[in-house]
């Protein structure tokens, strides 16, 4: 498999930070290489929306939502994709998820984060 694994969500109060870590453990280094990563969300009763994603040699772009807030990196080295979240509000609530961009169909588990309203 590729399917990748997400960790590092929370409960966090507004305002407050979390990072988020995909682990594409499954997947050969070379295939991890060849594509862009990509996280995404889906909140409770709503569809899954685009967050940010990360190109193979580092290039990031951002959903207007977290533009400024969040930022993606990457480790190739580790075959691991981050989502650093800072000053994270009660709309942030949902479950994320990683993605390989050769691969749109496979995901992980998700991770949770909530933030209260």
């Amino acid at each position: 498999q590729v399917q990748p694994v997400e960790s590092g969500g929370g409960l966090v109060q507004p305002g407050g930070s979390l990072r988020l870590s995909c682990h594409a453990s499954r997947m050969i280094t070379s295939t991890f290489n060849s594509n862009a990563m990509a996280w995404y969300r889906q909140a409770p009763e709503k569809q899954r929306e685009f967050v940010a994603s990360i190109t193979r040699s580092g290039t990031a772009t951002y959903a207007d939502s977290v533009k400024g807030r969040f930022t993606v990196t990457r480790d190739n080295a580790n075959k691991k994709i981050y989502l650093q979240m800072n000053t994270l509000k009660p709309e942030d609530t949902a479950v994320y998820y990683c993605n390989h961009l050769s691969y749109p169909g496979i995901w992980g588990q998700g991770t949770q984060v909530i933030v209260p309203s």
